[in-house]
């Protein structure tokens, strides 16, 4: 049956029936299931349900989550009195949802408070961006929303409250492109107290660690040319690997990795815990779930910075032994010691000042990209919860990049100080210092010596970080948790 004759079945239903009784609606189901029913075999399966509802752009997982929602026999179809049972028990969420959302009572939602519902689930949004969001479900052009248009919009929405249309862009934790300066997601008190947030943050590690695995080579070839700039390193991509290949064989590729993956678990952890603090000292007086976007970036960054001071010694082993030639040490404990015995421990945050202010750029340009494409995405896309793999991970690799950019000058600076003892008869020059020295010899390309394979590996960072992210998310039940934990909230 074509999509359309469903679509043209909604609106004859939206018209036919002004007060929805439980009779015209038993019969609308009715008619519904008999023309999603493709074969005609008394049962719907996930694959009718693709066809019959195509051109609404629900995800396979938003349709899996009806069927499972539905299959109260768990034989993997619905049958006519799941079918119905479902629609029943969702058009009764529905309701809720639509209650909540009716702050006057009067029966009909206007953008005002639109605005207001999702901002107290973390969604800051203008007025106008709630208009648009209003309009595309507004279908009589009253500019409100009354319950039957609201219903008929959502019928095969599998959300049930408006905090899960926040649930899909927590995406910081999955998409991992080697660095960790994004603002932290936000968990509501029920997630916290659950253990689901401990649960994602770990999944997010996890991938992170095979994100960073794969990426390992381009890596290091950025902090090679971030070094040694175009005099010691002057080589193409290609001239690069060949460097690397002849100094040190294939595992050569993967020097300074495992530090740079030992260190996503502290950090992340840091970094989390510090920011739930940092939000209830500098607003504690005011409920955190409804932080404006510069007060989230402000909390983020101080975590951010919380977070790079405790773990920055590692950053600084990291490059050491990212640039070691063979047999310079034996290990981690051997690159400590021997700096600690030769540098003294001030060695071990060298290069902190620049990298603390890395943070501004990075984390205020990300966040600010992504909220952008986030909500260009959510006002043209309205009742559709779930935004897909490649709108996820293309808008967290876009914001990422962007703040990566942003911040890069400040990276090389930072990677540089780093590695002075490590760079034979360096001199140790101050921050600005470098800074004149690096435009002096090398101009302005010289604080971006290194950009083109951190480009490079963003789109295979992002996604094998996200293919990672949902497989450890399935091991470790991230995603059943989270729904039973906000189950039935509104």
């Amino acid at each position: 049956m074509a999509p359309t004759r469903i679509w043209h079945l909604l609106a004859h239903c939206q018209d036919r029936t002004p007060s929805g009784p439980d009779e015209e609606r038993e019969k609308f189901w009715g008619e519904l299931f008999d023309q999603l029913d493709l074969n005609k075999d008394g049962h719907i399966d996930i694959h009718e349900l693709r066809k019959g509802l195509a051109g609404r752009g629900l995800s396979r997982a938003s349709l899996e989550k009806i069927v499972e929602a539905g299959d109260t026999n768990e034989d993997g179809v619905l049958d006519f009195e799941e079918f119905t049972q479902y629609l029943r028990t969702h058009e009764k969420q529905l309701k809720l949802v639509f209650r909540s959302l009716d702050k006057n009572n009067d029966g009909e939602i206007d953008a005002t408070e639109i605005q207001q519902s999702l901002r107290a689930v973390g969604l800051d949004i203008s007025l106008r961006a709630a208009t648009r969001i209003l309009q595309s479900i507004d279908k009589d052009g009253n500019m409100t929303i009354d319950w039957n248009e609201w219903r008929d919009y959502f019928l095969f929405n599998p959300i049930t409250n408006m905090a899960e249309v926040a649930r899909y862009w927590k995406r910081s934790m999955m998409l991992d492109l080697g660095e960790q300066m994004t603002v932290p997601d936000e968990f509501s008190e029920e997630e916290k107290r659950s253990g689901y947030v401990w649960r994602q943050l770990m999944a997010g590690a996890l991938a992170g660690s095979i994100s960073r695995t794969g990426t390992a080579p381009l890596d290091r070839l950025k902090v090679f040319r971030q070094v040694h700039g175009s005099f010691l390193f002057s080589r193409n991509v290609l001239g690069g690997f060949q460097y690397m290949l002849k100094e040190g064989g294939v595992q050569s590729f993967w020097r300074g990795n495992g530090i740079n993956v030992l260190k996503i678990a502290p950090e992340t952890a840091i970094k989390f815990t510090a920011y739930e603090k940092i939000k209830h000292i500098m607003f504690g007086r005011k409920d955190t779930k409804n932080l404006r976007v510069h007060e989230r970036f402000l909390a983020g960054s101080l975590a951010g910075a919380t977070a790079q001071t405790v773990i920055y010694p590692l950053e600084v082993l990291k490059t050491r032994l990212t640039l070691r030639k063979t047999g310079q040490f034996s290990g981690m404990s051997d690159c400590a010691k021997q700096i600690l015995q030769r540098e003294g421990a001030a060695a071990f945050y060298k290069g902190y000042v620049p990298n603390m202010l890395s943070i501004v750029p990075y984390a205020g340009i990300d966040l600010a990209v992504y909220e952008t494409l986030k909500f260009a995405w959510l006002s043209r896309n309205r009742g559709v919860a779930d935004p897909g793999v490649m709108v996820l991970v293309g808008c967290g690799a876009i914001s990422s990049t962007c703040g990566q950019l942003a911040s890069y000058p400040l990276a090389v600076i930072r990677t540089r100080m780093q590695a002075q003892a490590s760079m034979k008869g360096s001199a140790m020059p101050s921050m600005s210092a470098l800074i004149r020295t690096v435009l002096t010899q090398e101009g302005v390309a010289g604080l971006y010596r290194g950009i083109s394979p951190n480009l490079l590996k963003v789109i295979p960072a992002a996604s094998v970080s996200y293919v990672a992210y949902e497989y450890t998310r399935i091991a470790l039940g991230v995603d059943v948790a989270g729904r039973q934990g906000e189950k039935g909230k509104v």
